[in-house]
């Protein structure tokens, strides 16, 4: 899908989501159309209909600050909802990857020594590092008894969003496995908007809209999200039922890569069960599960 099918399709379904109600607008009893008609958006934002219907077929290049920022405000999009498309603007003006300059893709490494230094002192959290396009890259020791229903025996580079729709062992790991679902693609939906040209992330989506009927639908939402910050449940088949907080660091050094940290609250059961998983992990014998 190219720029202007992106951008088309985003504005539409943001606008299918907004009631008149909600925008504060009187709806008429016999109203047909779902969410606000166009000429209502574009009263919101202060532009004529049609402007906004040309920006809708997804002709966005050259739209100033101002109207994008009016046109965000028109149709409530949250503060990621916006920066998507700033990025969608961008990518149209030639400038993509939130506003620098067009560099040629790079393949993201987490080799550097001191890195997994940095990852191998967090000792009583889960700590990985990740990419755009959900490549597990680098753990610390507790991460990688953490994910060992994901990392398997080696071989290909674990992918964060692989696992999750074509694995079926995903269902077993995390207990809200739809809302992860979600949470997933629209992180992915924000990556790709944010670098459209990534080649790779590119590929990815194309694999799991052919392999996952799930996956397909959920992209066709248009829905987009960071991981910032929240709490999860997992379930791991050692060390059993996980309630973790996260927290998403950005690695400046290296554009793109994401320091994520799950940590449980101190003192929890999932404390006491994560401290026995890290200890199996030190160990030189792995956990006895017909416990």
């Amino acid at each position: 899908m190219g720029n202007r099918d992106e951008v088309r399709e985003f504005l539409m379904s943001r606008r299918a989501k907004i009631s008149p109600d909600r925008a504060g607008i009187p709806a008429a009893p016999n109203r047909r159309v779902p969410g606000l008609r166009r000429s209502e958006v574009a009263a919101l934002a202060g532009v004529s209909v049609e402007y906004y219907a040309k920006l809708e077929r997804g002709a966005i290049a050259g739209a100033s600050a101002s109207v994008l920022d009016a046109l965000s405000r028109a149709l409530q999009l949250d503060d990621t909802e916006h920066a998507h498309l700033l990025d969608l603007a961008r990518a149209a003006d030639g400038i993509p990857t939130s506003g620098r300059p067009r560099r040629r893709a790079t393949r993201h490494s987490a080799a550097r020594p001191s890195l997994q230094w940095a990852l191998d002192s967090i000792h009583d959290a889960v700590a990985f590092v990740r990419n755009p396009r959900q490549d597990l890259l680098a753990t610390n020791e507790l991460g990688r008894a953490f994910y060992s229903p994901l990392l398997g025996s080696g071989g290909r580079t674990p992918n964060l969003a692989r696992f999750q729709f074509l694995d079926p062992a995903a269902r077993d790991f995390y207990p809200d496995w739809d809302t992860f679902a979600e949470m997933c693609v629209a992180i992915m939906r924000s990556e790709a908007g944010r670098d459209p040209h990534d080649r790779g992330l590119q590929d990815l989506v194309g694999e799991l809209s052919t392999r996952s009927e799930t996956f397909r639908r959920l992209w066709g939402t248009h829905d987009v999200r960071t991981h910032g910050t929240g709490t999860k449940r997992f379930r791991h088949p050692d060390a059993g039922e996980l309630v973790l907080a996260y927290e998403e660091l950005a690695v400046t050094a290296e554009p793109g890569l994401i320091l994520m940290v799950y940590t449980p609250e101190p003192g929890s059961p999932s404390a006491q069960r994560l401290q026995i998983l890290g200890s199996w992990a030190r160990s030189a014998y792995p956990p006895d599960r017909a416990r």
